[in-house]
């Protein structure tokens, strides 16, 4: 097109927020006077899209949490109508938060304006029969190798793009990761990954930690940590240390760790630390997906792999002796459970495609908006 085009970008939480922010950049870096207007936080503020509304007070887990969030929902998605109906965007990009997007996508249909979205809704896991919802949408641009093939079968057009956690740099020595941390280079690390959400934490949080008193009871030698949130609470720590901010940090220095499902297991799989895998939620929400789930596992590290590569323990069986007595065979290196693991990471850090996923996004936007 001769003119610089406008997009309109949407990201409902974290994570997505750090994903669209770097096609921004990407598309930025491309097309300097390209404008983008957003639904998202500060990450895609700073990429240089405006933001028309911004996503704190919306992100949400579980059927039944999502309930006390529509109204809102639905209050901005009559702004977005509004805007595709009186703005002239060439695309909408959408990044993963199906319940909101898929909606979104329609009326960007409606209003005549192609549909790129990023990070496929799991449907090969909840609802292959949804997969219909997707038909206002262009291109899907899918970052789990299994996805391509499950989405073209379903007569949606996907492309492969590779993970955006494979642009990360690669971890320092855990030695070194210590040491920045203040830790003892020369003892073991446990990490703990309760999740990035206030409610994930609240769910895991006591697990966890009444785990790793066990471990550190067992092992006295073992040295616990907490990839924590600002926006959480971890009540009666111990002596266990929570350190705010980039998980990054913690991840690399870990030898094991308690990890909830979700990308959490697939950053452990970038920076080869074995663990065990925890999935709790509200106990309707769990009765309501267990029902629903069409897939053998949960952790994104077995569906990669075909198979269980990491321990997986669900709802009630989330309990302190049974994260304990999975989690301390992991702490030794050379334990066959650890080495077994780490054999099984070395095969989805394969699958998760090269580095430029963004790059890549950025491209398929270009195509569509032109």
């Amino acid at each position: 097109m001769s003119r610089a085009p406008r997009i309109y970008v949407s990201a409902g939480e974290p994570s997505g927020d750090a994903h669209a922010a770097a096609v921004v950049a990407a598309l930025k870096r491309r097309v300097p006077a390209a404008a983008v207007d957003a639904f998202g936080g500060p990450l895609l503020e700073a990429a240089g899209a405006t933001l028309l509304d911004r996503m704190e007070a919306f992100s949400v887990v579980g059927f039944v949490e999502a309930l006390w969030k529509l109204p809102a929902h639905l209050r901005l998605l009559g702004r977005v109508r509004d805007a595709f109906r009186g703005e002239r965007y060439d695309l909408v990009i959408l990044v993963d938060y199906p319940g909101y997007h898929l909606r979104v996508a329609a009326e960007a249909r409606a209003a005549g304006i192609p549909v790129l979205y990023y990070i496929a809704p799991q449907m090969w896991a909840w609802a292959p029969g949804r997969v219909r919802k997707l038909a206002a949408v262009r291109r899907l641009a899918v970052i789990l190798p299994f996805e391509e093939r499950f989405f073209l079968e379903h007569g949606v057009a996907a492309t492969f793009v590779g993970h955006p956690l494979r642009d990360r740099p690669p971890p320092p020595p855990r030695a070194d990761a210590r040491r920045a941390l203040g830790l003892d280079p020369g003892r073991p690390v446990l990490g703990l990954f309760p999740g990035s959400r206030a409610q994930e934490v609240k769910r895991l949080w006591p697990a966890f930690r009444d785990a790793a008193l066990r471990v550190s009871a067992a092992r006295p030698e073992v040295q616990v940590v907490v990839a924590g949130t600002p926006y959480a609470r971890y009540p009666a720590p111990g002596d266990i240390r929570i350190l705010m901010g980039d998980p990054l940090g913690v991840f690399a220095a870990a030898d094991a760790g308690l990890c909830k499902s979700g990308t959490t297991t697939l950053e452990a799989a970038l920076a080869d630390v074995p663990m065990v895998i925890a999935y709790r939620l509200n106990p309707l929400s769990f009765a309501i997906a267990i029902r629903m789930l069409q897939v053998p596992h949960v952790g994104l590290v077995n569906l990669i792999a075909g198979r269980e590569v990491s321990p997986e323990l669900l709802q009630g069986a989330v309990t302190p002796a049974a994260l304990a007595e999975s989690v301390l065979p992991l702490l030794d290196r050379d334990n066959t459970a650890a080495r077994r693991q780490r054999e099984g990471l070395a095969l989805v850090r394969e699958r998760l495609g090269p580095p430029g996923a963004s790059e890549r996004v950025a491209s398929l936007a270009l195509e569509l908006a032109g």
